[in-house]
């Protein structure tokens, strides 16, 4: 609905009636009152993807790995991630190696 042009006006309540009814009956408008609650089950159930492939994240079930916060030497740290990905894994086999463990006890 086009209002005459002139002097500036507030649309009169008919004109505000039609252009909300106009609007509630566009395709693809929905009122986002209407949208359900978001709660945190929800988001716990949920799917992350990513082009179209669902991404999990963190350890999958059964692993026997822990996550820890260690500090260690920045040289050490780099030497590890200068060979590449994988590089905390190399850790954890330089560390067994060293504790003289084997890999039976390794997911």
């Amino acid at each position: 609905m086009t209002l005459p042009s002139g002097p500036e006006r507030e649309p009169t309540v008919y004109e505000r009636r039609t252009i909300v009814s106009k609007c509630d009956t566009q395709p693809g408008s929905v009122d986002p009152d209407d949208a359900p609650e978001l709660t945190d089950e929800w988001f716990d159930a949920a799917d992350l993807k990513v082009n179209g492939k669902v991404v999990r994240r963190g350890r999958p079930p059964g692993s026997n790995k822990q996550q820890v916060a260690i500090r260690l030497d920045r040289d050490v740290i780099d030497h590890f991630k200068a060979q590449g990905p994988g590089w905390q894994k190399r850790i954890n086999e330089a560390l067994r190696h060293a504790a003289k463990l084997d890999r039976k006890g390794a997911a």
